[in-house]
């Protein structure tokens, strides 16, 4: 397992999609800043076979210093929860007949 980057994400998605890189880098960056404004605003964002991020809001709980054993009261705060979607999860479990729904003509981005 290794980790990928948001470069390495934008190469390898402007190598198979054979659009410039600088394009698909100022698409996926305004993708991304995009669901941050949304996700801001409380708006759930859900992606067919992806996946829905959503905005939680947590509850204000006592907790414990791990070093001084204190008790500490813990502020409430809003948080983003992911739901797996169907496509994500069936690649996750390893279903190979899901894997190659991926790269098919139909799937893949194009100019």
């Amino acid at each position: 397992m290794s980790t990928i980057t948001k470069k390495e994400l934008i190469d390898q998605i402007a190598t198979a999609s054979k659009v410039k890189r600088v394009v698909v880098k100022r698409v996926v960056q305004s993708f991304l800043d995009q669901i941050i404004v949304e996700l801001g605003k409380g708006n759930r964002l859900e992606f067919r076979d992806f996946g829905v991020f959503e905005v939680k809001q947590r509850r204000a709980r006592k907790a414990q210093n791990p070093k001084t054993l204190a008790p500490v009261q813990v502020p409430p705060k809003r948080t983003v929860k992911f739901k797996v979607g169907r496509l994500m999860k069936a690649t996750l479990v390893n279903d190979h007949a899901q894997l190659k729904l991926i790269g098919s003509p139909e799937k893949q981005i194009t100019a």
